[in-house]
């Protein structure tokens, strides 16, 4: 198993600034110095970066600047997604003083696929699917306004564009039970790199703690044994770290959603 500096090293060449070889319609990227910017991406933009080639002082709040003037030109807000290792050490102080806000910090973890890779162990009474549906997609979009609190009615369209892109590119599973969608997850094929990379997994309060997240990983995992992948990373809450790390997934580092919102918002 690679310890965690390889496994970073690793994160922060092929995925932080990888952009998919094919983009649903309406998703432009744009580049701005060491900067990528998505653009017509769901609800927000997104501003990533492998670093930012070693600026300072003025030279980041001028780079910072141009993407509010960007975005609030479109009148949208946009999350610039710092981790824990990015320099400089000021760069969060500068975030916040240009007007943007922290969600919750997260860890970044990250595992050897045929580590994790396994059959999933469900409870009695529920089932795991794949899913491509609209109505399909519509019923994980509602499950997650539930667990989180927060609207998601972009969530469905994406993942729709999404599959009509790539299909090859993204799986969706949904656990349920009879008729309930109980846990919902999805797996990104990182085409180009090592990784593939899990997303979601919001599970409905009663349902916890009888390993259905974990067998949604597990699953995710095979599909991408099944491709020949060999890390799998994922953006882990802090609900979530404690099982990926018993599945064998390790902590490389932090991240934070930085988000600008037009005074309008």
């Amino acid at each position: 198993m690679p310890d965690a500096a390889e496994l970073l090293r690793a994160y922060d060449s092929q995925l932080r600034t990888h952009v998919p070889e094919r983009l649903p319609d309406g998703v432009t990227v744009e580049r701005d110095g060491p900067l990528l910017r998505y653009l017509g991406l769901g609800d927000r933009g997104f501003v990533l970066y492998r670093d930012l080639e070693g600026r300072e002082g003025a030279a980041v709040d001028e780079l910072i600047a141009r993407q509010v003037q960007t975005f609030g030109d479109r009148g949208q807000s946009f999350e610039w997604k710092l981790h824990g290792h990015d320099e400089p050490a000021d760069l969060a102080d500068r975030l916040r003083a240009a007007g943007f806000v922290p969600e919750p910090e997260e860890t970044i973890v990250v595992g050897l696929v045929r580590e994790i890779a396994a059959a999933p162990q469900l409870p009695d009474g529920v089932s795991l699917r794949d899913v491509t549906t609209r109505a399909d997609l519509e019923r994980i979009a509602v499950l997650e306004d539930e667990v989180t609190g927060e609207d998601h009615g972009w969530l469905a369209a994406n993942h729709e564009a999404e599959l009509q892109t790539d299909p090859d590119a993204l799986a969706i599973v949904v656990a349920e039970a009879e008729s309930t969608v109980v846990c919902a997850g999805w797996v990104r094929f990182e085409g180009g790199t090592d990784f593939a990379t899990l997303w979601g997994g919001a599970t409905l309060p009663a349902w916890r703690s009888r390993g259905i997240y974990r067998a949604t990983v597990a699953y995710r995992a095979t599909l991408a044994a099944e491709r020949g992948f060999r890390f799998l990373q994922v953006d882990a809450s802090s609900n979530s770290r404690p099982i990926l790390e018993r599945l064998g997934l390790t902590a490389v580092t932090t991240t934070t959603p930085y988000v600008w919102s037009p005074p309008s918002a």
